[in-house]
């Protein structure tokens, strides 16, 4: 058996020609294919970007203003504890006071600055501290006096100088009420 070789046949200048065009078409249709997927693709990514960068920045928004909420919050229970320990202070420092003013009230007509007779003093506490009856106790009354006493840097209320005031300008006179 012999074998004859197949013999091409050369194909017309004709057909090359179409066959070359239908090859430049379709790599023209790929190209343009693969422009376009090319193109939503990065319009795609860049959509995706912008998302996650605002879901992100939301996020990170979102836990400063968490911790900077409790950071406040933790600001202001130290301020809370260092104010009220402030004002504990300062109302134990007053109390101190008004009770060392009220015993140096109590006891200041045995003290070396009050210049009157202990028992011609009668305390009233208010709106004076005391009502002097100079030289009553020795049977000579000289004067009535109002005593108020201040301790520190304390100065008269407005009751205390409205007292002061009417005794300066002399209206105060002596009753007598009956009861039968």
């Amino acid at each position: 058996m012999d074998i004859n070789p197949v013999t091409l046949l050369p194909l017309s200048f004709d057909v090359t020609l179409i066959f070359l065009l239908l090859i430049i078409a379709l790599l023209l249709i790929i190209v343009h294919i693969w422009r376009r997927a090319d193109k939503r693709a990065r319009m795609l990514f860049e959509s995706w970007k912008r998302d996650e960068y605002a879901r992100w920045k939301t996020w990170i928004q979102e836990e400063a203003d968490a911790r900077a909420d409790v950071q406040a919050e933790a600001r202001y229970r130290d301020w809370q504890r260092w104010e009220e320990q402030k004002i504990r202070q300062d109302a134990i420092r007053r109390s101190h006071s008004v009770i060392r003013g009220k015993i140096t009230e109590h006891l200041i007509p045995w003290f070396s600055e009050f210049s009157y007779h202990p028992s011609d003093a009668r305390f009233l506490g208010s709106p004076v501290d005391f009502i002097v009856f100079d030289g009553l106790s020795e049977g000579c009354l000289k004067e009535i006096v109002i005593v108020e006493v201040k301790t520190g840097s304390g100065s008269l209320s407005p009751r205390e100088r409205s007292v002061a005031r009417i005794i300066e300008e002399g209206k105060i006179r002596f009753e007598v009420i009956r009861k039968e």
